[in-house]
């Protein structure tokens, strides 16, 4: 059976440098100092979110409070590319239009766990006390932390997208699953229409905890992320990206603007041993077939020890003479979010014609590895 093309309609994009494309393809162009944030969580450093207007995608201030802000982030974005592809007032689109959402676990109410934990010191009875407190504590839409899967409802909900929807957890791979679905869902024929993107909310102290445990996190000043050799890790910065990915022939149909032709995405899984992502990512790259010398580099590479410097070697090797760009010198690192980042500035860069081709790589600070292709339209 034949493959489908398969092409990028509508980007919906916010980050630390504002939102939408017009914002981020001037940052591609210029090259803009990053947004970061040294003080706030120091000694972290973040890239924090532009100052959002919510009532332009989300009007309805009762469901503005009951999300938690990489909830309001997602929907932001993802109403932002269906503005961009045309499709926000179209009611017969979106009840075809199926959803995947790159989530993480959901983001904790930190005022809640403060004071169960202040409680548990003087309770008599630990154990009921803490069963009292979280049966009368929590929201109805709360486990420990906000169930993931209310991003795609939420998204459902406030901009009336009545198809199926799926959620990918499992931190960066996420992203490149919910991408790589997509898109073989158009290729192949089984599906014409999807939205499909993730969120990522960076100024978590719950979150900043888990990686710097980890030993992940880059300590004090802003480096760019293959410059930090010396003290590898992670810079986050809240960021989403939302695409529309279209057959090319449902779009031709309706006349819309396709920023880019979305060729390729792949992914893969390596045991994480000396050399391994190297290898897993010449593999992937190696099936884009020759990569043109004037094309665009840009990376989702996490800033840390060994991962950073085997993902920027396997590019070398593939793209020698390809314009190399960090999405985390730009906006940061945005875990769940950082591929469908990198995708979407990619296409941004290939329709404001700054390259005719794109590769996107992403290695995970713990696992997998994904790749794209794109070429402009």
């Amino acid at each position: 059976m034949s493959r489908r093309d398969v092409v990028i309609t509508g980007i919906g994009i916010a980050s630390s440098l504002g939102e939408g494309v017009e914002a981020h393809a001037a940052a591609l162009a210029a090259g803009c100092p990053p947004v970061v944030d040294t003080e706030s969580f120091k000694p972290y450093p973040l890239h924090p979110l532009a100052a959002l207007e919510l009532d332009r995608q989300i009007p309805k201030k009762s469901d503005q409070r009951q999300m938690e802000p990489w909830q309001r982030l997602g929907v932001y974005s993802a109403g932002l590319a269906l503005d961009s592809a045309g499709l926000k007032d179209d009611a017969e689109a979106k009840s075809a239009l199926q959803v995947i959402v790159a989530a993480g676990g959901g983001e904790r109410d930190h005022a809640v766990d403060a004071a169960i934990l202040e409680g548990l010191r003087g309770a008599n009875d630990p154990g009921a006390f803490l069963n009292e407190r979280l049966m009368s504590d929590l929201r109805p839409t709360l486990f420990l932390a906000q169930l993931s899967n209310l991003l795609a409802g939420n998204i459902a909900i406030v901009h009336g997208i009545t198809g199926p929807s799926r959620t990918f957890m499992g931190e960066e791979q996420a992203g490149v699953d919910a991408i790589r679905t997509a898109h073989a869902r158009i290729a192949s024929g089984q599906s014409d229409l999807m939205l499909v993107g993730g969120a990522y909310n960076a100024e978590r102290r719950d979150m900043l905890l888990l990686f710097e445990l980890g030993g992940y996190l880059h300590r004090d000043d802003f480096k760019p992320v293959f410059e930090r050799e010396n003290a590898p890790g992670l810079i986050t910065g809240s960021a989403g990206a939302f695409l529309v990915l279209e057959s090319a022939e449902r779009a031709a149909a309706r006349g819309a603007r396709a920023y880019a032709k979305l060729s390729q995405t792949s992914a893969a899984r390596s045991r994480r041993e000396a050399g391994s992502i190297r290898s897993a990512l010449a593999k992937l790259l190696g099936d884009f077939g020759p990569i043109a010398g004037d094309a665009l580099a840009i990376s989702a590479a996490t800033g840390c020890a060994g991962i950073t410097g085997e993902e920027a070697a396997a590019i070398a090797a593939a793209a020698p003479s390809a314009k190399r760009i960090a999405t985390g010198d730009l906006v940061g690192h945005a875990v769940e979010a950082a591929f469908p980042v990198s995708v979407a500035l990619a296409a941004i860069a290939l329709s404001a014609g700054q390259a005719r081709e794109a590769i996107v790589t992403g290695a995970g600070h713990w696992r997998g590895e994904g790749a794209a292709h794109l070429v402009q339209a």
